[in-house]
């Protein structure tokens, strides 16, 4: 699924080498570079598993995240602090999703001007086969076991956590 670059040389490496020769200490830099093409990476291969049903990995994030709420809807508010994007991001996708016909938009009950994204059946069933193709793609990270993912997952915790995405307790 990937598209490989076949280049004759890891360019990260080569840059690290070059940044140590110049700059000093290149850790940090190969580092969050690595990250970043990372995150390219696994992109573009979980965008190509949603594409079937007609999803990003972002949409596939918010249909996720209402099928989790208790009430499969939520305030957009909410969905932009849980998915940690900006509110023009939520109501972007959640306007794709609507299209799509796989979330509805109501009048939230508990404040006469707020907005509900409410996932439908359609986005239900988008979400369990999405999920099962996600499941069976490893996320993109068949690579690496679990122990190493869960390692994985501590460090860049810690990064997170720094950062105040959340309050650890």
């Amino acid at each position: 699924m990937r598209k490989a670059l076949e280049l004759p040389f890891d360019p990260i490496d080569r840059a690290a080498r070059i940044w140590e020769r110049r700059f000093g200490p290149s850790s940090a830099m190969a580092a969050v570079t690595s990250i970043m093409r990372a995150q390219q990476i696994l992109i573009a291969e979980l965008d190509a598993v949603l594409r079937p049903y007609g999803l990003t990995f972002a949409r596939y994030e918010a249909l996720v995240l209402l099928s989790f709420s208790r009430a499969g809807a939520l305030p957009l508010r909410v969905m932009g602090e849980r998915l940690m994007v900006h509110p023009t991001s939520v109501t972007n996708t959640v306007d794709r999703l609507e299209a799509q016909g796989m979330v509805v938009r109501r009048q939230n009950p508990d404040d006469g001007r707020g907005r509900l994204a409410e996932i439908t059946e359609r986005g239900r069933d988008a979400v369990q086969q999405a999920t099962r193709d996600l499941m069976a793609a490893e996320f993109g990270m068949g690579e690496y076991s679990e122990g190493e993912r869960g390692e994985l997952f501590t460090l860049l915790r810690g990064l997170r956590l720094t950062a105040g995405d959340f309050i650890a307790g």
